[in-house]
């Protein structure tokens, strides 16, 4: 059951490896809880009340986060309306079990004036492979918004053929179209013909972003390089590569960019999702206003 079901979220629902491994872990451990493995498990006996009580074993015993275990239950949703669609159960009961409920929490992001010295250093030429690769993964974080598993997965042919538009694969392996600015076009085709001149890549490798022995870099060593440079730049709190996708949208939109418009350069598949960035807009605003109302600043 579990290998069809995985089957069904990589070729129909064509999720990204990631999120199929997310499935395949959080399947299995509900399986294991309930004592059963695959081969024995009958999804006609499951009740919402076995959920619920999953959530709380989850909850208390694995000292998981709200957000944390939605997630898993929102696994077991897809599961159940896939048992469903095949014929397997007869109504999916895991619709019936309400998400916790999380805190409300704003998108992190750098402010303006700190990331520009970030883009600053990032913006110099230089003839050290890992110096220029490492900066040129911060700067297409920060200029087009990719999401960390879109980054790894360019290759170099999907730049168009003058480098000033990119295609991206989104979730659900969806493509949309990204441009790119002409500050950053320079910083690739500079760091394309230092691979060349380097032989970094002398394998059929497409992909954009390398090791020194022409092998696609990994999520870690990505994450780590996102890490260093803002810690670098004086970033304080979370230092991720999606807050760096944070920062692209928040100063998009205090920039005057209209909110479809980021929605789609975001790859969002509603607008809602975007809309969140208005509440990081409005604490701005809120700043601002306070330091700059005379009435605020006299404290009255």
């Amino acid at each position: 059951m579990l290998d069809e079901f995985i089957r069904y979220l990589e070729t129909e629902r064509r999720y990204s490896p990631l999120t199929v491994r997310n499935y395949r872990r959080d399947v299995t451990a509900f399986l294991e809880w309930l004592g059963v493995d695959d081969a024995r498990f009958d999804p006609r006996r499951i009740t919402a009340e076995d959920i619920r009580e999953w959530i709380l074993y989850r909850s208390d015993q694995g000292h998981l986060s709200a957000a944390s275990v939605n997630r898993e239950v929102s696994s077991l949703r897809s599961l159940f309306r896939w048992l469903q669609r095949t014929g397997a159960v007869e109504r999916n009961v895991a619709q019936f079990v309400s998400s916790l409920r999380t805190p409300h929490r704003l998108p992190a992001f750098v402010p303006e004036s700190r990331m520009s010295g970030i883009v600053s250093e990032c913006e110099y030429d230089s003839e050290n492979f890992s110096t220029e690769r490492d900066s040129l993964i911060v700067l297409m974080f920060y200029t087009c918004g990719l999401r960390l598993a879109e980054l790894l997965a360019v290759n170099r042919d999907d730049f168009s053929d003058d480098f000033t538009t990119l295609r991206v694969r989104g979730k659900g392996d969806k493509e949309r179209m990204v441009p790119v600015l002409e500050f950053l076009r320079e910083k690739i085709l500079h760091y394309l013909n230092l691979i060349e001149r380097q032989n970094i890549c002398k394998s059929s490798e497409k992909a954009l972003f390398l090791t020194h022995k022409g092998k696609r870099i990994s999520r870690t060593t990505v994450y780590r390089i996102v890490c260093e440079a803002l810690g670098r730049g004086g970033v304080q709190g979370k230092k991720s590569p999606h807050v760096l996708r944070h920062t692209f949208a928040t100063h998009l939109l205090n920039g005057g960019a209209d909110m479809r418009e980021i929605q789609e350069l975001l790859g969002h598949a509603s607008l809602q999702a975007t809309q969140v960035y208005t509440h990081n807009s409005i604490a701005r605003l809120r700043e601002v206003y306070a330091k700059a109302h005379p009435r605020e600043k006299e404290g009255k």
